[in-house]
């Protein structure tokens, strides 16, 4: 019995002196470093104003019998502001941060909230919808920016962190590890996502992705769940992704990406059996453009990719995604399985359309709530004008002036306007509180007082 004893206590001391040999994971000095730089930002959203079939009747032939365009007095018809919350974190010490474009979208106004407990007003730079990435800036002093590390470097099974102020609680940290790489989600071809298992809620959108070396590998962005809350499935958009959005938004402002001009489908088993592949790979191609760059490379219905310049398409999500990023202009090889055997081809890429970012030129933000298309001549024509810009949407300042989409700006004071550009230049005048837009509705025009304060 003795000996029994003994020998039990000789197993629990030894097997208690390998736990505490056991270096658990410590994520301390990481955090320390790294919150600094993340961020809280708060947005608001102007409630909409009336539109003109809220007003009654009598009210429009007052409107009309004054020579005042049929808008809706201030606080008419209109509901509350909505109020917004997500993260983000510095990536330069002269004030750019990056979050996601769902946080700041249709945003009248970015407020930023640093660790330190400092708050700023941010202006939106640019955000491209078809990432989810944006850019938003401040002006401050002792910034931290963070370091970017490099997504293709990391592993299945790593350590990563996410730090960010899911439901409002501010600097919160999460553990987990990296779960698959370059992973497709449904409507997303342009962004190879990170998945994890780290939890991330709502408010965690924008905040960063860190590895072990504190270095942010991605922006958290989106999760799948059946709750609306976390179920273990997170994914991040990696850094790289972001940080090449994030540069064109800063020198262009706008988004360039590359197009072929190609429908495509993903290569299952059967198919591969039937095209004489001997392993499912690539992608097939179902529709050939006219006039598109593939069809003028010689691309063909039922060819399958299978290389974009020297790149492998494993999948058919690799295309878009590779062809995305691709300077317009520039020249790519494709290898695409036709009859039964390879073949070479040369594409000179494309630009997609419809591309153009919500930028300095057209962000709410910066235009006090307007969004804006150019004209084209024959609408001009058309309404008897020789220059103005069509009103897409009108929120904050514009919508409290009575300003509504479908309203035609012709001129700012008496400098006309023929884009959204244009108008920008107009609106940005130093010292000047209150300015006057020349608005053609229906057959009226009249000026419009706008407070730009």
């Amino acid at each position: 019995m003795i000996r029994l004893f003994v020998a039990w206590l000789a197993l629990t001391v030894s097997v208690m002196a390998s736990a505490q040999g056991v270096a658990l994971v410590d994520f301390t000095d990481l955090v320390a470093k790294s919150t600094p730089s993340v961020v809280n930002i708060t947005t608001v959203v102007d409630g909409k104003p009336a539109s003109r079939t809220q007003i009654p009747d009598e009210m429009r032939q007052y409107f009309k019998h004054f020579g005042i365009p049929e808008s809706p007095m201030p606080g008419y018809g209109r509901g509350m502001p909505k109020r917004g919350q997500g993260s983000g974190f510095i990536v330069s010490a002269d004030g750019y941060i990056l979050t996601n474009a769902h946080v700041v979208a249709d945003a009248d106004e970015v407020t930023v909230k640093l660790n330190d407990r400092r708050e700023f007003r941010a202006k939106v730079i640019g955000s491209d919808k078809t990432t989810d990435v944006a850019l938003i800036k401040i002006t401050a002093d002792n910034l931290t920016p963070v370091s970017i590390g490099d997504p293709s470097q990391l592993k299945v099974g790593e350590w990563v962190l996410a730090i960010g102020e899911p439901f409002g609680f501010e600097n919160s940290v999460t553990a987990g590890i990296v779960s698959a790489k370059g992973r497709s989600l449904p409507q997303e071809n342009y962004v190879p996502f990170i998945q994890t298992d780290a939890a991330v809620n709502p408010g965690n959108s924008g905040g960063p992705l860190l590895n072990m070396r504190g270095e942010v590998v991605g922006i958290n962005s989106q999760i799948v769940s059946r709750s609306g809350g976390y179920m273990g499935l997170s994914f991040a958009i990696p850094i790289d992704v972001a940080m090449n959005v994030s540069n064109q938004i800063k020198a262009d402002g706008k988004v360039s990406r590359g197009r072929l001009g190609v429908s495509i489908q993903e290569v299952n088993a059967e198919l591969a059996e039937s095209f004489g592949l001997k392993k499912p790979a690539g992608a097939l191609v179902t529709e050939v453009e006219p006039g598109s760059p593939a069809d003028k490379a010689g691309l063909e219905t039922s060819d399958i990719i299978l290389r974009y310049d020297d790149k492998p398409i494993d999948t058919s999500f690799d295309l878009p995604r590779l062809v995305g990023a691709t300077k317009p202009g520039s020249k790519a090889r494709i290898t695409v399985w036709r009859k039964g055997a390879t073949r070479e081809l040369t594409a000179q890429v494309g630009e997609m359309g419809n591309t153009k970012t919500a930028g300095a030129h057209d962000a709410r933000s910066d235009m006090a709530g307007l969004t804006v298309s150019p004209l084209r001549p024959e609408q001009k024509k058309q309404l008897g004008i020789e220059s103005g810009v069509l009103v897409e949407d009108a929120s904050g300042m514009a919508a409290r002036a009575g300003i509504q989409a479908g309203d035609i700006i012709m001129a700012v004071g008496n400098v006309a306007v023929n884009d959204a550009k244009d108008l920008a230049g107009a609106l940005e005048v130093k010292g000047r509180k209150t300015v006057a837009l020349l608005i053609k509705r229906g057959d009226e025009s009249s000026y419009v007082p706008l407070r730009l304060d």
